[in-house]
């Protein structure tokens, strides 16, 4: 079967990931906000007692309000820009795909008002860029779907900083797998402002398996894995992710986590690479398709066609601050693999 070619415009790449920013810094995912409702819930019904987690998922509720109305940020730390690309089998890619990027980065964040959060070099210049570029833009080739398909995340530095990558021996198994999960929450989590989301890769290569838990982030909450044996290995992870008692804020109770969602693919023989990454409980990103002459966009969980446009609630509330301090250019790669 043919399909119409699409042609991908850098320009128009970058005018989304611009408008993403300004959308995802101040208007948390729907998914998110209702799993922090449905945890409320479920601490206040507790026997025990969670007056504290209570008391912290209200305010990350009333948070979210505050800044979906005032379009402020939803936390301080505005976070690095990644960008994902998938691409299908009828899209012709420009070399230069990203090459607009990220001056789109640096008007957002400007134009938003949004910390600048980078440093020039890791370790060499560690002074500020100026304009929170580069972007970390990624690109995926996947012949199984028509059409492009766009992810912008917003990353803070504490929910990175919890994450990590063990290459495991493949005799580990699903235990092994577990028990990394769980000793990256007890040892970080309550640096990482949970309530969390847990992205879990496995399978690929030491350089790959990152990637594959993030993209794990992108997928809505609450939603279903389709690999049956994946979907209660991931509700067999939360259970002990939440039996941790960290609960939000790290001040105790039964929701460390919203969610825990698992990625896996083929790797060698030999190996059982396993990589967690950690999203805190202002999880920002967008989805969106590409689509020639339209804007359709999907605020948040990329498995879910659909347009989710979120509606700020009425109310008198407080303006909250993010530090702006006061040059420049974006790293991208293409690679053929898992697609959301």
């Amino acid at each position: 079967m043919r399909y119409e070619e699409q042609r991908l415009d850098p320009h128009e790449i970058a005018r989304l990931v611009g408008k993403a920013i300004g959308h995802v810094a101040c208007a948390l995912r729907p998914d998110v906000l209702a799993a922090l409702k449905i945890a409320q819930a479920r601490e206040k019904a507790a026997q025990e007692g969670s007056e504290r987690a209570c008391s912290v998922l209200s305010q990350l509720i009333e948070n979210a309000s505050i800044a979906a109305c005032d379009r402020v940020p939803l936390c301080q730390d505005t976070g690095t820009v990644w960008v994902l690309l998938e691409a299908g089998r009828n899209c012709v890619i420009p070399t230069d795909i990203f090459a607009e990027v990220d001056a789109a980065v640096a008007d957002a964040y400007a134009s938003t008002g949004l910390r600048m959060s980078l440093v020039r070099d890791s370790l060499i210049d560690r002074r500020n860029s100026g304009d929170n570029t580069p972007a970390f833009c990624e690109l995926a080739l996947c012949p199984e779907r028509v059409g492009a398909r766009l992810h912008v995340m917003l990353k803070g530095g504490g929910s990175d900083n919890a994450s990590r990558i063990v290459m495991l021996p493949p005799g580990e198994g699903l235990a092994g797998v577990r028990r990394v999960v769980v000793e990256a929450i007890v040892e970080k989590a309550a640096n990482a402002c949970p309530p969390l989301v847990v992205g879990v890769g496995v399978g690929t290569t030491f350089d790959k398996v990152a990637t594959l838990s993030k993209r794990a982030l992108l997928r809505e909450l609450g939603s279903v894995n389709e690999r049956p044996e994946i979907d209660l290995f991931e509700r067999e992870l939360l259970e002990a992710v939440n039996a941790t008692g960290i609960g939000p804020g790290g001040f105790g109770g039964q929701t460390t986590a919203l969610a825990v969602h698992v990625l896996t693919a083929p790797s060698h023989i030999a190996a059982l690479p396993v990589a967690v990454n950690i999203g805190c409980c202002a999880l920002r990103s967008v989805s969106l398709d590409v689509v020639p002459g339209k804007d359709k966009e999907e605020s948040g969980p990329s498995a879910t066609p659909g347009d989710h446009r979120r509606s700020a609630t009425p109310g008198d509330h407080r303006r909250s601050a993010a530090s702006n301090e006061s040059g420049r250019t974006g790293s991208g790669r293409a690679e053929r693999g898992v697609c959301a």
